[in-house]
């Protein structure tokens, strides 16, 4: 396996501070597995993107995983915007 960063461009120092500040929403939290689910993807492929740090955020509630929806959503919206250009 390779390190998280490996064959990604760094975030410059706005795009990280930005990150910090992405709180989830009131929404109720997806599951792992009912965000594979809205993406089309196995649960393997985000517990991957999560290792190298290419896929939408998450959050620790205690020893659970969770993705804020809103934040999927952006996510997904990026994804395809960049492969658009």
């Amino acid at each position: 396996m390779q390190p998280r960063n490996m064959g990604r461009k760094m975030k410059s120092r706005d795009e990280r501070e930005q990150l910090t500040l992405v709180l989830p929403t009131c929404e109720r939290l997806w599951t792992t597995e009912e965000t594979s689910q809205f993406l089309g993807i196995p649960v393997s492929t985000l517990h991957q993107w999560r290792y190298f740090a290419k896929g939408p955020n998450a959050f620790r509630v205690g020893c659970h995983l969770r993705y804020d929806p809103d934040a999927v959503r952006l996510w997904l919206v990026e994804q395809c915007v960049g492969e658009a250009s």
